[in-house]
């Protein structure tokens, strides 16, 4: 916190959006940068719908004992209309020893509160939801950064694939890879570090196909030729998916166990068969085998395009189980 002087903290800070994780992360920065001009600063924090304009006007108002004080006021967008006018008339003279800390969610709801503040010149901290792909990446690459790393985009690229999309979880794997690297991260690292998640990626793969979910077919698929894992496995998985629940739902719907001797394949893997046979009819699994049988040849016979030929493989498989049902 090197720099950090009384003067450099702003007296009003208005934490603007709806992602939790950005909005929290803001709020523990400023109290830490607060902590750091004065050990003994009092931080006190307020839900906005629940306050009295008494109670706000005893906090702001200055204290006989001195020393610095945080006031952090949560869920902003819910405050009555007293208790915005009388925040806002404070915001034009704030108490430089107090630090005013307003979260908002930044939508529709409070809108005069939070474009009050802005005008009465409040610092505004950015917190919304990132909706693009390119804000993860940039939000991936900075959390790196602010460890002291070094990540390049397609490593962020790379982690996405593997973690999702939830900035939690994305700011968790990044602060475990700070932890276990040298701080220097490439794709290759992520490959590296992420190998186990796909040991049965194959099996992903198809168990999403056969559901009809092509998105996740499709995530966990790139995903296993991003990091390596041989086209072959990933089209005997398709296969063999296809060619279990066409063997289960043929066997009809009865007790795994019971059944489990008669097909020769564990309880396990009938019960989740029988799950994933839901919605197909037996000219569809027809046509799912062709799709496999062809993606097969494909892939083994040396294809010059063998993710087009697994691509495909997914889709076709996708639309046998809509096809077939008609």
């Amino acid at each position: 916190m090197g720099g950090v002087t009384a003067a450099s903290l702003a007296p009003i800070l208005l934490v603007l959006g709806d992602e939790e994780l950005l909005a929290t992360r803001a709020v523990t920065e400023a109290v830490a940068k607060a902590r750091s001009v004065d050990p003994d600063v009092d931080v006190r924090e307020y839900q906005a719908g629940a306050l009295v304009v008494g109670e706000i006007a005893e906090m702001l108002s200055p204290s006989l004992f001195g020393g610095r004080r945080v006031l952090v006021l949560r869920a902003g967008q819910d405050a009555r209309k007293d208790l915005v006018a009388a925040l806002l008339a404070y915001a034009k003279n704030p108490d430089p020893d107090v630090q005013l800390i307003v979260l908002h969610l930044g939508g529709a709801k409070g809108k005069a509160f939070a474009d009050g503040l802005k005008a009465a010149g409040a610092t505004v901290v950015p917190a919304a939801k990132l909706k693009g792909h390119r804000d993860r990446v940039a939000f991936v690459r900075d959390e790196i950064r602010r460890a002291g790393g070094k990540c390049t985009d397609d490593a962020a690229e790379a982690l996405i694939a593997a973690v999702g999309n939830d900035l939690r979880e994305l700011a968790a794997a990044c602060s475990q890879l700070m932890a276990d690297t040298d701080g220097r991260i490439g794709a290759d690292t992520v490959s590296r570090y992420y190998r186990g998640r796909v040991e049965v990626t194959g099996f992903t793969v198809a168990d999403a196909a056969m559901v009809g979910d092509v998105p996740g077919a499709l995530e966990a698929l790139r995903w296993a030729l991003h990091v390596g894992v041989d086209p072959v496995p990933i089209a005997d998985a398709i296969a063999d998916g296809v060619r279990t629940v066409a063997r289960v739902a043929a066997a009809g719907r009865g007790d795994p166990f019971q059944l489990a001797s008669t097909l020769g394949m564990p309880a396990w893997k009938i019960r989740s068969a029988q799950q994933r046979a839901r919605g197909w009819t037996p000219e569809g699994l027809v046509q799912a085998m062709r799709a496999a049988a062809e993606c097969n040849a494909a892939v083994k016979g040396g294809s010059d395009d063998r993710a087009y030929a697994l691509e495909r493989a997914v889709f076709s498989v996708a639309a046998a189980r809509q096809g077939g049902a008609r």
